[in-house]
């Protein structure tokens, strides 16, 4: 199977997932931008569009390449309360490189918006929405073609988030970050989905904070909760490409590992590609990544649907399918190794025997909302670190 580029008349995001059609998502654009030294860690905001449109706009070509159908505006915390008067000029740039990137392939543009930072503590309904209102401006005067709430804890901001996307016209994607055992205030999934249809979104799912297996766990809930229901909508997975078997409710934010000490959960291409593959027969038709994927993770994605997409994408080029490359390899046992049994079925090793295989995750039970989940416009102090210190040594004794 020979790889193309699909060029032609683009359909639109529903026309794509009503006619059966895979819509692949792309990935990583905050830790991987963070890791190439392009994003600072903390407050995790997207000024790179501004300050560095050459790296932004790598990672876009990237995923194009890999086999993305979507081009996601970089725009994740890129609201009024997180960014003050930079907002608008960098939803502005994140919405012309995504544009650009898209327009050399089959990729459409989604605008992204993610929970805000005051909600956990001001749940103010109006003042929340007017903060997606804003992003919703540029996005309609740039005239993506869709738009995505992504990252939300708390199904009642997600609502929220999709009531305010719907007036735009433009179809609404709306995922949340949770697990199986639901929202942060105990909605279970199933509900989440029901609320988020009800609200106007054709396409839900979750995206981030846990594994492809866990993540896929939680669509399969919320399949459930709207076949109950009795209603219809497109589904999506976009989840971490570390594995997370030991996190708490609250995602892979909890374990001691995060943000820095992640990669030896990292997941191989052949995770992704089994992952592909449960997604697609569970149902779900937009199969994306988050945090950690990385364009050759989305190459896994394409590799292993493309018997149903009916081409690969242009990365495969230099990639041979399960490790066929290798029979070229000068060593007789890495030839060996040029076969798809042998990747299936290898058990990794981390090469780390003296670390444990699972984490305890910090759990310090703010989940509901406290003074300490309070962004703040500035930064910490001595004696709040300190504070924080003590604390963290009560927690692990």
């Amino acid at each position: 199977m020979a790889p193309a580029g699909r060029p032609g008349a683009k359909k639109g995001i529903l026309e794509r997932l009503e006619s059966g059609e895979v819509v692949i998502g792309d990935g990583s654009f905050l830790i991987t931008l963070e890791k190439r030294g392009y994003v600072k860690a903390g407050l995790w905001t997207p000024e790179a569009v501004i300050e560095h449109p050459d790296a932004v706009r790598q990672l876009h070509m990237e995923f194009l390449r890999a086999g993305s159908n979507v081009m996601q505006t970089f725009t994740f915390s890129a609201s009024e309360d997180n960014m003050e008067s930079k907002w608008e000029d960098v939803n502005a740039a994140a919405c012309d490189l995504a544009r650009e990137v898209a327009g050399k392939g089959d990729a459409l543009v989604a605008g992204g918006i993610c929970q805000t930072s005051i909600y956990k503590y001001h749940k103010d309904e109006a003042r929340i929405k007017k903060l997606f209102r804003l992003q919703l401006e540029v996005f309609a005067q740039k005239n993506v073609d869709f738009l995505i709430a992504e990252y939300f804890e708390h199904v009642e901001e997600a609502v929220w988030a999709v009531e305010t996307l719907i007036a735009s016209g433009k179809p609404v994607a709306a995922t949340m970050c949770i697990g199986p055992e639901g929202d942060l205030h105990g909605v279970p999934p199933g509900e989440c989905a029901v609320r988020l249809v009800k609200a106007g979104a054709s396409i839900v799912g979750v995206n981030c904070h846990f594994d492809p297996t866990i993540s896929l766990q939680t669509v399969k809930l919320m399949k459930e909760g709207l076949e109950a229901a009795r209603l219809k909508a497109h589904l999506m997975s976009q989840p971490l490409a570390y594995h997370t078997p030991d996190c708490n409710k609250q995602g892979f934010i909890d374990l001691p590992e995060f943000p820095f000490g992640l990669e030896p959960r990292v997941a191989t291409r052949w995770d992704i590609q089994k992952y592909a593959r449960e997604a697609y027969n569970l149902g779900v038709r937009y199969i994306g990544g988050c945090c950690g994927f990385e364009p050759y993770h989305i190459r896994a994605i394409a590799e292993e649907l493309a018997p149903e997409r009916g081409f690969l994408p242009l990365a495969s080029e230099k990639h041979g399918s399960w490790g066929s490359g290798l029979d070229m390899h000068t060593k007789p046992w890495v030839r060996a190794r040029a076969r798809k049994e042998y990747w299936e079925n290898l058990r990794i090793a981390s090469g780390r025997p003296y670390n444990p295989s699972m984490s305890k995750p910090d759990g310090w039970g703010v989940t509901k909302g406290t003074a300490e989940l309070m962004q703040q416009k500035e930064a910490t102090t001595e004696q709040q670190l300190k504070e924080l210190f003590e604390k963290q040594k009560f927690k692990s004794q």
